[in-house]
């Protein structure tokens, strides 16, 4: 690699972490907590990349001390952030994941996709493979080839 192209390589990624940047800088104008707290939209950032505004669906600020927000998604899942001083905890499904460290943030990213994957709740259930009681008609033989009719008319008497 000449001196040229490694120049031209830096120029390129150079504008592809600026394009990303305020692509998140524009997402985060639609939600208040982000312009409030900067730290928020870096970790958000960290944990969903550049193209968050997709998933999110809104982001409340739940606690004050410690701060706590509750990042809602689109398909009515959650997580939570909190900010410990040095460094955010996100608990994911009750699970927390320390994200100062990084094999814990990478777990946290995936628990993240999995939440992700579970799809808006009333989605069509059949396409997945689920069907309810109510779709099947069942027909039992109880096998003595007699029919038994229950009548609410019938007055019962035990004997005992």
């Amino acid at each position: 690699m000449t001196k040229a192209e490694f120049k031209e390589r830096i120029k390129g990624l150079a504008f592809e972490v600026i394009k990303d940047r305020k692509k998140s800088e524009i997402a985060a104008v639609e939600y208040d907590e982000l312009t409030k707290f900067p730290e928020l939209k870096e970790i958000i950032v960290s944990l969903l990349t550049a193209d968050f505004d997709p998933f999110l669906s809104s982001i409340d600020w739940v606690a004050p001390r410690p701060t706590t927000f509750r990042i809602n998604l689109k398909n009515n899942e959650n997580f939570y952030l909190i900010w410990m001083g040095r460094s955010w905890i996100a608990q994911v499904e009750g699970k927390k994941y320390y994200l100062l460290n990084l094999p814990e943030e990478e777990r946290a990213v995936e628990a993240i996709a999995r939440i992700l994957r579970y799809g808006v709740p009333g989605s069509d259930e059949k396409s997945a493979g689920v069907s309810s009681a109510s779709d099947t008609d069942v027909d039992v033989d109880a096998g003595g080839g007699e029919e038994i009719v229950i009548d609410d008319t019938t007055d019962v008497e035990i004997d005992a």
